[in-house]
Order: C-alpha cells, then sequence, then structure tokens
C-alpha cells in the first residue's frame, strides 16, 4: 500500500472519476444556491461571479480534500442577504432547499441517462474494456455522492442547508433559541463527521437510504418504459 492509498478513502484507481463528479456535484449545488437568491432579489452573489456554473467560482480545494480524505467535504458557501428578499423567510427556505434538490435532480438525471446506456448496450455490467469501466465508475460515483449530498445536506445542524431551512421554519422566539446553542450544534456536527463510532450510528445510516432512492429512480425509469 503506497502514501496515497493510505490516506485517500476512495480506491486510487477511481480518483479521476470522483474528482470530475465532486467538481459537477459542488458546482451546481453551489449555482442553485447563488442563481436562485439573484432571482430573488439578492445580487449579492452574483456581484461576486457566483452565478455561474465554472467551478473554479465555486470550489475549495481544502474542502475537496477532505472529502477525499474523509468522505465529508465543502465547496465555497454563497453569502445569502436575506434581507433583499421579498419575503425573507419563505425565499430564504427556498434558496437553502435548492441546493440539495439539485444534488437529487443530478442524481436522477444521471440514473436515468445510465439506465438507457445499460438498455442499448453501450454500457455492459459483464464487459471488461477501460470505455466501459470508465462509463460504469463514472456514473456510480456521480449518482452516489450527489444523492449522498442531498441526504447529508438536509441534516438540521450547522452549517448545513438543513439547518439554514429550520432556521426560517421555526418562530422567532425558537430561531433565537438556536442561535444560542449554534456552537455547540456545530460541535456535535463535528463529532458526527470525525468520531467513526457516532458516525456508524448517524451518518452512515443515513448514506445507507441512497440505495432505496437510487432503486425508486429504477422504478421509475421502469414505470416510463412501461408506457411506451
Amino acid at each position: 500500500m503506497n502514501f496515497l492509498d493510505s490516506i485517500i478513502r476512495f480506491p486510487l484507481h477511481d480518483l479521476p472519476f470522483i474528482l470530475v463528479v465532486i467538481l459537477i456535484a459542488f458546482t451546481v449545488h453551489e449555482f442553485a444556491h447563488a442563481y436562485t437568491a439573484n432571482k430573488f432579489g439578492d445580487p449579492t452573489a452574483k456581484l461576486l461571479g457566483r452565478v455561474t456554473l465554472n467551478p473554479a467560482a465555486h470550489i475549495d480545494l481544502f474542502g475537496t480534500i477532505m472529502l477525499l480524505i474523509l468522505g465529508f467535504g465543502w465547496a465555497r458557501p454563497v453569502p445569502v442577504n436575506r434581507d433583499n428578499f421579498s419575503r425573507p423567510r419563505l425565499m430564504g427556505v427556498i434558496v437553502s432547499a435548492v441546493g440539495p434538490l439539485s444534488n437529487l435532480l443530478v442524481a436522477f438525471v444521471g440514473t436515468m441517462i445510465f439506465d438507457v446506456l445499460l438498455d442499448h448496450g453501450y454500457i455492459s455490467m459483464y464487459e471488461t474494456s477501460k470505455w466501459n469501466e470508465a462509463a460504469y465508475y463514472f456514473f456510480f460515483y456521480l449518482i452516489n455522492l450527489n444523492i449522498s449530498l442531498f441526504l447529508f445536506n438536509l441534516l438540521p445542524l450547522p452549517p448545513l442547508d438543513g439547518y439554514r431551512i429550520v432556521e426560517d421554519l421555526v418562530p422567532r422566539r425558537f430561531r433565537l433559541v438556536l442561535q444560542q446553542y449554534e456552537q455547540w450544534a456545530s460541535f456535535i456536527f463535528l463529532l458526527f463527521v470525525f468520531l467513526p463510532p457516532l458516525r456508524a450510528v448517524t451518518l452512515d445510516p443515513l448514506f445507507g437510504l441512497a440505495s432505496d432512492i437510487y432503486n425508486e429512480f429504477n422504478h421509475f425509469y421502469m414505470w416510463i418504459q412501461g408506457m411506451f
């Protein structure tokens, strides 16, 4: 085992596919936040050049490295000023939610394309050609990583989108209480990520739902096939 194999969470030979998928997943996620906030009247992200699908505007190098090592990482957060929204709480919820939902959409589209390629023989589960293996691993990580990001970001813990959604949904008096304990909630979040025993009973079961979501996507594809 070489040094890279010992520190990277994923198989080293899959690294090119994982890096491409990370670029796609993080870029789409942050673009969704920035685009929606700008459409709702907050130009903050646009003025900073974040309403773009250029990965360079969104990728955080250290966050990407952490994802490869720990299975947890991040992109550059999109700044949002809710005071610019005509309906700050409702629009704040939508802006927070579109990030995870964009990852779910990418996973869904990826599943549909993958199933079409399988049905038409462009990808086979039994061939070992370089093209076949490359296509298979790309779609495998594209689908799984995006579903995992969707699930992970909906956790109601700071600094995740799920926490911002809860913060905008609850009455003001509860929001003030949440803000008082935000630093402790952030500490709990870090424990879930970095302590394997806690991760095994919290995040790992959550990520286990990814296969269920993927199966539902496949059922939808078969339903569409049945209509034609």
